[in-house]
């Protein structure tokens, strides 16, 4: 492996690392066009539930992230073998958990953990995901939670982002 191709694996990687970093943030912050930046609108998607383009998935992601009250997505380092100078094959474990409030007033969820297999492709100079198959391997309920508030002790802030456009969201 030449010097030039070392380099260039190095960028390829550090660009695939920035979108699926970007993926999980855009999901908790509800960032419709950041998440949509995140794969090539033709991409082949497959979650179970939903099996059929990017563009098509977006919206339907986004409306099920906007019934949790909150939501954290948390993926560990990818491992990534690139087929070629445009193509990658990519897997990411990763961890995720949202809590709905219920009628009485209580928070309660699910914590989930999978992986992420996903190919990604590099067009016009940008690496995006390209198709995606997410497995779930566990689940596990969150305890209904009776408030969710700052401890007066240690109040911490506690952010509600029920909606894109959180005026604590920054553009990174």
């Amino acid at each position: 492996m030449s010097g030039a191709t070392s380099l260039d694996e190095l960028l390829a990687k550090d660009a695939i690392i920035d979108v699926l970093a970007r993926y999980s943030r855009t999901l908790d912050w509800l960032d419709e066009a950041g998440q949509a930046s995140c794969y090539w609108p033709d991409a082949a998607i497959d979650y179970g539930f939903f099996k059929g383009n990017a563009a098509d998935f977006l919206p339907v992601v986004m409306a099920i992230e906007k019934q949790s009250a909150r939501r954290w997505h948390f993926l560990n380092a990818p491992a990534i073998r690139f087929v070629d100078a445009a193509n990658a094959e990519v897997e990411t474990y990763g961890m995720a958990a949202g809590v709905r409030q219920s009628e009485a007033g209580n928070y309660a969820g699910a914590l989930y953990g999978g992986r992420y297999l996903d190919g990604f492709e590099k067009r016009g100079g940008e690496w995006r995901i390209s198709r995606r198959d997410y497995i779930l391997d566990w689940s596990h309920p969150l305890p209904d939670q009776p408030v969710f508030d700052p401890a007066s002790a240690f109040p911490l802030p506690i952010l509600d982002i029920l909606q894109s456009g959180h005026p604590r969201y920054r553009d990174l």
